[in-house]
């Protein structure tokens, strides 16, 4: 066994981390290149502080963050409702409640929030017995409370593309955890059913603009539709995202509306070619087609498409494919559950991200708002990032091995 003093360090997900960042940077000056934009310089600092704060979870035993797991959950669930209309310091923008003004500037409870779940629930299955159907039920029972709350809150805030990463990682957690597979069946069950109530209030509110289109009360961009009454806590834009999706002729017939973005991402990903069109030569975010609120982080990848082409697609997509790839053989690597289970978790959070950002800038998944791991521009998402990544390097470095 190597000695306590000489801690090993994994240098593949640094070096990728890091190289990701210096490419993010880049494309978001490319991404505001035309109209002066400065937030590449913020997002430099972000990437730096991120970078610090990676070094001190990375040499922090990822064991005491099983100790104080329920602090840390605690924090996260304060931390969004610090985000409701309740709080005095939440802050709306873009008719969402999803940021906390803090002073100096604001930041997204979400992230904090995904980070306090991953490792309350990896603490729950890490202690707990799992043998018999009573034993399942119950860790099924505490897991789903513990993910649900956030789940809500972020929800209701609302931000659907951040909801949608829980599940893929409960499931994940508890498939990893040998869970009786017929309460792991069950609880699959239950999301099934969640789907098939979201594509019913879907249909539903497609009827409802086909009734209003026809009656004259809406133009192609839907701006003066009724609301539409339903059970479920959506609002109009997150269904006109997924309708642009699965039916965009329904929601905006003319392309001219909520379609638009998701329209300008593939044209930017189609016409960058094998090698793209240059550095700061492409059109669709330099003469704004792509919206300059949006190049820069939602659709940062498209902006790389189009200016590097296929081949600098590749590389970026190998680069996080290498993260993943290595955060999954860390987990391998832990001799005990609670690192397995946060490495695994990380894992899972890493690639539904990657899946949903890249899938909807090439159009196999929905609009939902959900940035890209390092290269999409935003503090609170860089710095989460960075922890996540902390914590797979202290399973690394800390994980016990009698060889």
């Amino acid at each position: 066994m190597e000695s306590s003093g000489l801690r090993r360090v994994d240098l593949l997900n640094p070096l990728c981390i890091l190289l990701l960042g210096a490419i993010g940077v880049l494309f978001i000056y490319s991404a505001q290149f035309s109209n002066g934009g400065d937030d590449w310089k913020k997002q430099l600092v972000w990437i730096t502080l991120g970078s610090g704060v990676y070094i001190i979870i990375a040499s922090i035993n990822y064991k005491i963050f099983l100790e104080y797991a329920h602090l840390i959950y605690a924090a996260g669930i304060i931390g969004l409702l610090c985000a409701t209309k309740l709080s005095p310091i939440s802050v709306e923008m873009m008719g969402a409640r999803r940021w906390v003004d803090i002073g100096l500037t604001t930041v997204q409870p979400t992230e904090g929030a995904k980070i306090g779940t991953l490792i309350m629930a990896a603490s729950i299955l890490a202690r707990s017995e799992i043998g018999t159907i009573r034993d399942s039920l119950i860790v099924l029972i505490k897991v789903a409370c513990v993910f649900l709350f956030p789940m809500l809150l972020i929800f209701m805030q609302p931000d659907l593309g951040s909801s949608l990463v829980f599940p893929p990682m409960i499931f994940a957690l508890l498939y990893i955890s040998r869970l009786s597979a017929k309460f792991f069946l069950s609880a699959f069950a239950l999301f099934a059913v969640a789907v098939t109530a979201i594509g019913i209030d879907i249909y539903g509110y497609s009827q409802h603009l086909e009734r209003n289109r026809e009656a004259g009360r809406i133009n192609n961009s839907i701006a003066v539709v009724e609301s539409y009454e339903s059970i479920l806590p959506f609002h109009n834009y997150q269904r006109n995202r997924i309708l642009t999706f699965v039916a965009p002729d329904v929601v905006d017939p003319q392309g001219t509306g909520a379609s638009w973005n998701a329209k300008q991402a593939k044209i930017s990903a189609a016409t960058g070619g094998v090698t793209g069109k240059g550095l700061f030569a492409g059109t669709q975010a330099q003469l704004g087609y792509l919206p300059q609120a949006v190049a820069h982080n939602d659709f940062i990848f498209s902006v790389i498409a189009e200016e590097t082409g296929f081949f600098g697609s590749v590389f970026v997509v190998g680069l996080f494919c290498l993260v993943v790839a290595n955060s999954i053989r860390i987990a391998g690597l832990a001799k005990d559950r609670f690192g397995m289970q946060l490495a695994i978790g990380v894992s899972v959070l890493f690639l539904v991200h990657f899946f949903i950002n890249i899938g909807m800038t090439i159009g196999i998944t929905p609009i939902t708002g959900l940035p890209l791991p390092f290269l999409s521009y935003g503090g609170s998402f860089v710095l989460s990032c960075f922890i996540l990544q902390g914590l797979v390097q202290s399973v690394y470095r800390y994980r016990k091995d009698y060889t």
